[in-house]
């Protein structure tokens, strides 16, 4: 207890000093947080991925459709349990600002594959009878106050006109990182519309979705997949869905590099501040220091007190920096809406807070220790503060 108050006194000897370094630590570890959240949260698809689910698409690009009969042979396919289709819609809900992802299904294949997705039996069988119905994700529901039973207008871009389609079911997540920001409507709907519009875009298929019971053979069933449309005028690519979702992620790789790199030159940023903190208060302290050596107190207390301190602000800090993590990420969640599918602070990341925290204390008294445990006791009696 006596060396807790010791250090406490210490910490805020020189109060405008101490808070400073209080304030550059929180900046640092809330950034550190956040950043690291962004990037789990752009890997969030990835880690809601099911093992018992391949996508199927086009062999030279997803802008490229398959053919509708190709569901017929998918399901002929050893180790295929189940077959599902989709397309991207890509409508415009009121402004371009309102992103979110929807998708044109086969209704019932597609739900079996994804249990997942918690909705009401009423609500299924509703959107099942409604050729114009939609169901869409809770926090999408939330974000624009829409209800069961509402009409939802969206413009369209890849397939042009204005579309009314009628809310059918708000679907929960069956797991936090669970996707509960797009929209899901009828395939067929949108095929007969397109038929009597534009005949040649009619029949095709964005992606197969390919249910399978074992995914240890989920590489056997890919080549399967693959070797039966080989030479064929639309060749395909099988994949894990995880593996499918990394393509997108892919395609930024880079920024996701650079925002890791950023996370942690922060750390070091406010690290080289800290020590350079510990550095002025071991100098301004030499006499302090040398009187206990003279008073008996062995060097390794000097350590501890330097250590301590050290410690203690980093503590402060990184509690602090951590609980602000928490509103400052719902808020960014609020602000970029549907933009990523999960968006939430985890207890690694938290975790990674406190260590990084930790990691600075260590660091930051590390010289300024090792030197005042080497003082000689003259020379520091005679150091005028």
């Amino acid at each position: 207890m006596f060396i807790l108050k010791l250090l406490l006194k210490n910490v805020f000897r020189h109060k405008l000093r101490t808070s400073l370094t209080l304030v550059g630590l929180v900046v640092a570890i809330c950034a550190f947080g956040l950043l690291r959240t962004i990037v789990g949260a752009w890997y969030a698809g990835v880690e809601g991925s099911s093992s018992t689910r391949l996508v199927t698409r086009s062999a030279i690009s997803l802008t490229f459709a398959l053919p509708l009969n190709y569901g017929q042979r998918l399901k002929a396919v050893e180790g295929v349990s189940g077959i599902s289709w989709s397309n991207w819609f890509g409508g415009v809900y009121i402004t371009e600002r309102n992103f979110f992802p929807q998708f044109a299904v086969e209704p019932s294949s597609y739900l079996a594959l994804y249990p997942e997705y918690r909705l009401k039996d009423a609500e299924r069988l509703a959107f099942l009878r409604d050729r114009q119905g939609i169901i869409v994700g809770r926090k999408l529901a939330n974000k624009y106050g829409w209800a069961v039973g509402d009409q939802i207008p969206l413009r369209g871009t890849i397939y042009p006109g204005t579309w009314t389609f009628n809310l059918r079911g708000i679907w929960d997540g069956a797991e936090a990182k669970t996707d509960e920001n797009h929209m899901l409507m009828h395939w067929a709907y949108l095929n007969e519309t397109i038929r009597k519009l534009y005949p040649k875009r009619a029949d095709a298929v964005g992606v197969y979705i390919l249910g399978i019971n074992d995914p240890q053979n989920a590489a056997l069933i890919s080549q399967r997949v693959d070797a039966l449309f080989k030479n064929s005028l639309a060749e395909t690519l099988t994949e894990t869905e995880s593996a499918f979702q990394l393509s997108f992620v892919s395609m930024s790789e880079t920024i996701l590099v650079a925002i890791n790199a950023v996370s942690l030159i922060i750390v070091v940023i406010i690290m080289a501040v800290m020590a350079n903190t510990m550095t002025m208060t071991a100098r301004e302290r030499l006499a302090e220091y040398a009187t206990l050596k003279a008073l008996g107190f062995p060097p390794a207390f000097v350590v501890r007190l330097l250590f301590g301190e050290s410690l203690l602000i980093a503590l402060i800090g990184g509690g602090i920096g951590l609980a602000l993590t928490l509103p400052l990420a719902a808020g960014f969640a609020s602000a970029v809406g549907s933009l990523f599918p999960s968006f939430r602070v985890t207890g690694l990341t938290m975790a990674l807070q406190l260590l990084a925290a930790l990691i600075v204390g260590v660091v930051a008294a590390a010289w300024p220790a090792w030197k005042m445990s080497r003082i000689d006791i003259v020379q520091g009696l005679r150091h005028v503060a």
